[in-house]
């Protein structure tokens, strides 16, 4: 073997590892994204089921229910609604009508099983995702009067 076949080889092996790296790296990021989806999103548009996402919109009046420590209520962006179920503890400024964000997975049947809930922390606040989602839906009340 001459000596500018060995470097090509070196050259070929550098390439192809460097290759894998990207590789491997991409993969990790994709398993770590988390897309957020509004109630309306998910009802028009196909989305495949074990998927992490978060969906974001109001808590719908009148769909809270508590059986021990699972929680089942409805998330809305007053358009389309989503059942969500979660077992765990709630956060102490979750409540009817208020801004929510819940993670988890889509199961079959359309319910989300949440493994973690977001609420807001003021009066004032509202995450911008849910924000955008209403605005887009066109329910968005800034609570702004002309």
């Amino acid at each position: 073997m001459t000596r500018k076949q060995r470097r090509l080889y070196f050259v070929l092996l550098g390439m192809l590892a460097l290759g894998g790296a990207v590789a491997l790296v991409l993969t990790a990021i994709s398993d770590s994204l988390v897309y957020f989806y509004s109630p309306t999103d998910i009802v028009t548009q196909r989305i495949p089921e074990g998927r992490r996402m978060r969906i974001g919109g109001l808590v719908e009046n009148d769909s809270l229910v508590k059986d021990g420590k699972t929680v089942t209520f409805k998330v809305t962006d007053v358009t389309n609604a989503v059942p969500v179920s979660y077992t765990g503890v709630l956060p102490d400024l979750f409540r009817e009508g208020q801004g929510v964000v819940v993670e988890g997975r889509m199961e079959k049947g359309g319910h989300f099983k949440a493994s973690e809930v977001l609420a807001k922390h003021d009066e004032n606040y509202m995450p911008k995702e849910v924000a955008d989602a209403l605005k887009k839906s066109g329910q968005w009340n800034d609570g702004k009067t002309k």
